[in-house]
């Protein structure tokens, strides 16, 4: 019986490990090719602001984080740099710059969805038409699914 419950046990513990990994790996494996980086440079040479996404926010941690800068122009969003891997990341445009998940759904209402992110190394986004840029000035990446901050930049 002893034997029985520890095989359960050890078993049980492999599978969810392996479907833990699977969450993980799974938006890696299905992710389209990422921009060229000279396609985003030549997008953020037109950009009207542009931002720093940091590791070092108080909402970010080794599975959830960003690096790099990004461009806000008036038809896109693109980043040159990285995010950490994940499934259904939303880029959204908030009224204010914040660090964390609490902050984040705090203004959450009255930022606005522009759309998803699924690249990790460089993406460009496009913005819906007639966005009024003045009325953000943050740029957010934000994993709907498990309700997780990823990152954020000012840009302006």
């Amino acid at each position: 019986m002893k034997k029985a419950l520890v095989l359960l046990t050890t078993h049980a513990l492999v599978a969810l490990l392996g479907f833990a990994a699977g969450i993980y790996v799974l938006p890696l494996l299905i992710a389209p090719p990422a921009p060229e980086a000279t396609e985003v440079g030549a997008l953020a040479a037109k950009a009207q602001f542009s931002g720093q996404f940091r590791r070092d926010l108080a909402g970010s941690d080794a599975l959830h984080w960003g690096e790099g800068t990004v461009s806000v122009g008036p038809t896109m969003v693109a980043l040159q740099g990285r995010l950490a891997p994940g499934p259904d990341y939303k880029l959204y445009l908030a009224p204010a710059f914040v660090q964390d998940e609490a902050g984040f759904l705090r203004i959450k209402a009255d930022s606005l969805r522009v759309g998803d992110v699924k690249t990790f190394e460089n993406f460009i986004v496009a913005l819906p038409p007639a966005v009024d840029l003045a009325r953000y000035n943050t740029v957010v990446v934000w994993c709907e699914t498990f309700k997780e901050f990823i990152s954020a930049a000012a840009y302006r």
